[in-house]
């Protein structure tokens, strides 16, 4: 989910098949719902709207001053420094080559629409001031702010949409590639109009299209659009990039002239004149850094740290200011993946076996104070999840033809993640991971797990690239040496991680997956069939499931609400049932640190809090 949103200022209402500026907006699908009305198949009425929701209506009327989750009063000026865990070798975050840092896309490159914070999928006017559709969702149409500027000051076009559309289609990276080509159809109908005709049943490409980025035509090579590079695309958002340290810095300055600046999806939204991003090789480099002021907002993840790390000085007299935030969408689900496309782990009993060894309840309390939960379901905490739930009849309908892809105990609701006593040598667990390998074709001789039919012993390679996962993966090389796997851990640095985890280098990765309450055409991108052999994508065990495939369909075709929650569930179970990683943990919310000098909102977003929103403290 975007971070980022905006927009503002009265829109003009589109009446008899035009617009207030005097060109048709719509004619092509006004004309396909004219022949439909003609050949007595049922029409879908188009409607004009400065907003569009995946389900319902938008929450915020026409003509809207702010979003509930920020302070359209906060002051402007100052600057924000933040730090990662990281590098980078490119600001062009379109393109499969290169490790690009995402802010660019937020703070540079903007959208048709903004996403609202503040509700499931809700997009509202940015670079497009009014947006249209059937009631099929067969195409969209898109009006733009004739005020919407680059910032080089050229005008955005119409022309400038479709050259985006283009070139992300056949040169961006594999979401772009598979979003946009289910479109049809794409044509400028007038210079600040462009149309979008669907060639498959997608209830959430329009929203799709209305956040798709939008680059200039004028600045932007084709030729070169898929090399790296440390100069950041041409946009028409509030930053621009003022410089650069290769590895190590990006300042942002804000853009003189921004055109946006009072809308009301930005208002009470980027308020530093700057934006500084310091990137560190290693988690206590960071630390350490922040913890002499050296970048204003740490966000937390680890509970050792949250918990025993923030007694000094600073935190002591209150010049830093500790708090935990809750959050309203669904817990990342954050696992130890297996690549299925390697024969170590193509057995699912080999899988769930890797799967009991993990002991949660040993680590949660001797690495981590007690302070995880424990990941079960890809949308915890939410209605999206199927944990504890039976399945309800759409659910049941969904899931007929693919009886084999769900086990009975996640069917029923039974299903739970292994859970241990505690010990760190839960006989129970071992000697069932034992009889999973057996079945397999793995037996132990010496004290190592070696194959019957090969002799070889087993001995995956678990990728890392940060210290943290480095601890985690020496305790799990612990765990699973009681049953004579012999686990290897190679710790790479952040650019050859990138580079090996988007190539599928690896036997087993660990990975978070980021849900919103409105998963929706990602979820091919992260879990569909198609993307398990496409270099880029987030499937990163290789799943090939029919039956996930179909669930992914049923989402994206539901019109209500309920049947969409159903489609969602339903995947969950698939999801569980393929067993290709082990679960981990998740926070209960955001753990934020930050400096006095800076602020936020009280209300919260459903992400919790967002940078884009905070603002410099007086002194």
């Amino acid at each position: 989910m975007s971070g980022i949103t905006r927009r503002a200022f009265a829109r003009n209402v589109l009446i008899a098949g035009g617009t207030a500026l005097g060109y048709p907006l719509l004619a092509p699908a006004r004309a396909q719902d004219s022949a439909a009305a003609g050949s007595g198949v049922t029409s879908n009425p188009s409607t004009a709207s400065h907003g569009i929701a995946m389900h319902g209506a938008p929450r915020y009327p026409e003509g809207f001053s702010h979003y509930r989750s920020v302070n359209p009063d906060a002051p402007k000026g100052g600057r924000l420094i933040q730090g990662a865990v990281a590098s980078f070798d490119s600001l062009n975050p379109f393109i499969v080559r290169g490790s690009a840092p995402p802010f660019v896309r937020w703070n540079i490159v903007e959208s048709l629409m903004a996403r609202s914070p503040d509700e499931a999928f809700t997009c509202y006017g940015l670079l497009a001031r009014q947006v249209e559709t059937d009631a099929a969702r067969s195409y969209v149409a898109f009006e733009i702010d004739p005020r919407a500027r680059f910032a080089d000051g050229a005008p955005v076009t119409a022309d400038d949409v479709l050259f985006s559309f283009e070139l992300l289609r056949a040169k961006g990276r594999p979401n772009h590639r598979t979003y946009y080509g289910k479109v049809a159809k794409a044509e400028v109908t007038g210079p600040l109009a462009i149309c979008f005709t669907f060639g498959v049943v997608d209830r959430e490409l329009p929203l799709i299209l209305a956040l798709m980025p939008v680059l200039a035509r004028h600045a932007t090579d084709p030729e070169t659009f898929e090399q790296t590079s440390f100069k950041a695309p041409l946009g028409s958002g509030p930053y621009t990039v003022a410089e650069v340290k290769p590895g190590e810095t990006v300042l942002l300055a804000r853009a003189p002239a921004y055109w946006g600046a009072e809308l009301p999806v930005n208002r009470g939204n980027f308020n530093f004149d700057s934006l500084r991003y310091d990137f560190y090789r290693d988690v206590n480099a960071q630390f350490e850094a922040f913890k002499r002021g050296l970048y204003d907002i740490r966000y937390e993840t680890d509970p050792g740290r949250w918990k025993t790390g923030y007694d000094f000085p600073a935190v002591r007299d209150g010049r830093i200011v500790t708090e935990e935030v809750a959050t309203g969408t669904p817990k990342p689900y954050s696992a130890l993946i297996f690549n299925m496309r390697r024969p170590y782990f193509t057995d699912a009993r080999v899988r769930q076996a890797m799967v009991e060894l993990f002991d949660f309840e040993w680590a949660n309390q001797n690495l981590y104070f007690g302070l995880y939960r424990r990941n079960g379901s890809f949308y915890d905490d939410s209605e999206l999840s199927c944990l504890g739930r039976p399945a309800d009849p759409r659910e049941q309908a969904l899931l007929a033809p693919y009886a084999d892809a769900v086990l009975p105990e996640v069917m029923d609701g039974s299903w739970h993640a292994p859970r241990s006593d505690g010990s760190g040598r839960d006989r129970t667990r071992l000697r069932q991971a034992l009889d999973l390998f057996a079945a397999a074709g793995w037996e132990l001789k010496a004290g190592t797990l070696t194959s019957r039919a090969t002799g070889q012993p087993f001995a995956p390679e678990l990728l890392v690239g940060t210290k943290d996962q480095e601890r985690l993966a020496l305790a799990y090389q612990n765990m699973l040496r009681r049953a004579g796997v012999r686990l290897n851990i190679r710790l790479v640095d952040n650019v050859q991680f990138e580079a090996r985890k988007q190539t599928y280098d690896y036997d087993v990765v660990p990975y978070i997956w980021d849900q919103s309450l409105s998963p929706g055409n990602e979820q091919a991108f992260y879990f569909g069939s198609a993307a398990a052999d496409t270099p880029g994508t987030r499937n990163f065990m290789g799943l090939k499931s029919p039956a996930a495939d179909a669930m992914i369909e049923a989402l994206l075709a539901a019109r209500e609400r309920e049947h969409f929650v159903s489609a969602v569930r339903a995947l969950d179970r698939v999801l569980i049932s393929a067993g290709f990683s082990v679960p981990l943990f998740y926070t209960p919310g955001q753990w934020i640190a930050r400096w006095r000098k800076v602020e936020r909102p009280q209300t919260l977003a459903l992400s919790g809090t967002l940078a884009e929103s905070w603002w410099q403290a007086k002194p």
